[in-house]
């Protein structure tokens, strides 16, 4: 199956604004998706609210369009049903962090075969332009306009510290390094977490007066470095990059087939 078919093209041209990150990243999915040879009748895409959460309106595979921060709730419920699904959850700063803040760290506890893509454009693009907690403080917004004084989620730190068992990150700057992540990430027997720097110059550029789409990919071109790179001492500011979890650990669906099996061999078939 070529890229093209993994698509679905009657929803074409999207939505998104010219310069949106988020088309990088469904497109080194979809590569990913071709490449790897999965098929699309075993692959579930779950989304909730956003511009991030459109991605699932076209995929040319199984797809839920949920609620606002719900999307890794209901996910949860296809894979406990459907375990052999390969599930993928692309969230952006809200459902990931803010209403979907508690689902996300369970997530991670329960190291449930997942891959959850956080699109970090640290705004609220489809509503308008409010901050998020991936803004971080001086950040303008249509909710602070004098500057947010609202420090920032670390989403690679809260995912390493409720547990998933992959936690990456990466920007749509760097094409040839997202689809390497993410082709680990599909792969892990276990909560992925990817979180992805994608520019938003409508809301974000503009408001905060940083440029278009050009600028803000030249920004996460120039303000982060890998995990290990010489660079971080001279500027220990960067950002990181790269794969900072990549552990085998027991995942929830199994262990939850493993205990079913159990009880049933304790107490003898169901009459």
């Amino acid at each position: 199956m070529a890229v093209q078919d993994l698509i679905r093209r009657r929803f074409f041209p999207h939505l998104w604004c010219p310069g949106c990150g988020h088309g990088i990243v469904l497109n080194g999915l979809l590569h990913v998706v071709d490449s790897e040879g999965y098929d699309p009748l075993n692959l579930c895409m779950v989304s909730g609210i956003g511009c991030s959460s459109r991605i699932s309106g076209y995929v040319n595979f199984h797809t839920m369009h949920t609620m606002h921060g719900r999307a890794l709730a209901c996910a949860t419920g296809i894979k406990m049903v459907r375990p052999s699904l390969k599930v993928i959850v692309p969230m952006g700063d809200g459902d990931a962090l803010a209403i979907g803040g508690n689902h996300f760290i369970h997530a991670c506890r329960r190291n449930i075969e997942l891959t959850a893509v956080v699109l970090n454009n640290r705004i609220y693009g489809m509503t308008g332009g409010q901050y998020s907690p991936l803004s971080g403080t001086g950040v303008l917004a249509t909710t602070a306009p004098y500057g947010s004084i609202d420090n920032e989620f670390d989403t690679v730190k809260l995912a390493v510290g409720a547990g998933a068992s992959f936690v990456a990150r990466t920007t749509a700057f760097h094409v040839a390094e997202l689809r390497d992540i993410l082709k680990k990430a599909l792969a892990h027997r276990g909560f992925s977490v990817v979180e992805v720097l994608v520019g938003c110059p409508t809301y974000f550029g503009r408001k905060n007066k940083v440029g278009g789409q050009v600028e803000l990919m030249e920004y996460y071109r120039d303000n982060t470095a890998p995990i290990g790179s010489a660079k971080l001492k001279e500027r220990p500011d960067l950002i990181l990059r790269g794969i900072f979890v990549q552990e085998e650990r027991a995942e929830y669906c199994a262990e939850y087939a493993r205990t079913v099996e159990r009880v049933r061999g304790e107490t003898g078939p169901e009459t």
